[in-house]
């Protein structure tokens, strides 16, 4: 599958230009904690009656695909696959099926860099806690972050691990997924301005009714300051970045975006920021192109059309993929 076919988390500072036509203009809003990060949802609706129906569905539909996909919920369909998955094929549904295997395509699209298996380590770091594994631990864990082990089969919407300490986790990509779906319900509800985000991934429907979203991309060392504002409409953006788990022991930063070569948290680069049409890939490329670096990561984006990037590396330069230089 070819990147092109499939491509189209951080918290972003979102700064909105501020509406001040039409008095009888109506925006409605909402922010919720779900699925481990704040939701937001803003969208311009004719009726109050949509408006807040509206906001409802996107809500609604954040915490069904939590109680789907979060590994830390033990009757969810993906920790049901985690508890068995190694030891006989598991049912799931179509929804799950299909996204770990696009998962899988992407990991083969990226060399392994983004790599839902990653769990299978990652799953030994409590950043709450401060507590990370021990080398060893993650020496003796290492040999199953493999996409490889994940075997499909699509007659049944099966899923089966073949390695016994194969865990997953879609923490890259099920916020993009989510807010695709968000959209989509707004786009069937007849709403036309929409902004909906899931701590790192950021989708807009439309303009802000005849002028653009201004989004704003954290500083990755200064909550309070933006690194860069970007006038967006009718598009997504998502960020990862080395600042939203973490905790520093020995001068040192653990933080949640994981190499899968080393188990360990990768450190070339302190945030990526992709621009594409579709969240979901734009927020599994952010976590390729962070665990690749600035050049592999920025050839990784220049090649792949409809997908832009920019990153923030560790001396803070900031390096923007070519169409976005143009």
């Amino acid at each position: 599958m070819k990147m092109q076919g499939i491509l189209a988390s951080p918290l972003l500072l979102l700064c909105m230009m501020a509406y001040s036509g039409l008095s009888d203009a109506t925006w409605f809003e909402d922010n919720q904690g779900i699925m481990g990060t704040n939701i937001h949802v803003e969208l311009w609706s004719e009726s109050a009656q949509q408006g807040q129906d509206a906001t409802q569905a996107v809500m609604a539909e954040m915490q069904r695909i939590n109680q789907l996909m979060s590994p830390y919920i033990e009757s969810s369909e993906l920790s049901q696959l985690n508890s068995r998955g190694s030891v006989s094929a598991v049912l799931v549904s179509k929804e799950l099926f299909e996204l770990i295997s696009l998962s899988v395509e992407l990991a083969k699209e990226t060399d392994g860099a983004f790599d839902i298996t990653f769990a299978s380590v990652g799953y030994l770091y409590n950043y709450r806690e401060n507590q990370k594994p021990k080398q060893g631990q993650i020496d003796n864990l290492l040999q199953a972050i493999n996409y490889r082990h994940i075997k499909f089969n699509v007659d049944d919407y099966s899923i089966f691990f073949a390695h016994p300490n194969v865990k997953i986790d879609l923490g890259g990509i099920a916020k993009g997924h989510a807010v695709d779906n968000s959209i989509d319900i707004l786009k069937q509800r007849g709403i036309k301005y929409a902004l909906v985000t899931a701590g790192g991934d950021t989708k807009l429907l439309g303009d802000r009714l005849g002028k653009p979203w201004m989004v704003g991309i954290r500083d990755p060392r200064n909550k309070d300051k933006q690194a860069v504002v970007l006038p967006l409409a009718d598009t997504g953006l998502s960020t990862s970045g080395d600042y939203e788990r973490y905790f520093e022991q020995d001068g040192k930063r653990f933080h949640h975006i994981l190499s899968p070569q080393t188990g360990t948290s990768a450190n070339a680069v302190q945030s990526v920021s992709i621009i594409g049409q579709r969240s979901t890939l734009n927020d599994a490329l952010s976590t390729a192109v962070f665990v690749l670096g600035v050049q592999k990561g920025m050839d990784l984006l220049n090649r792949t059309p409809g997908y832009d990037g920019i990153i923030v590396d560790n001396l803070r330069k900031m390096h923007y993929s070519n169409a976005l230089m143009k």
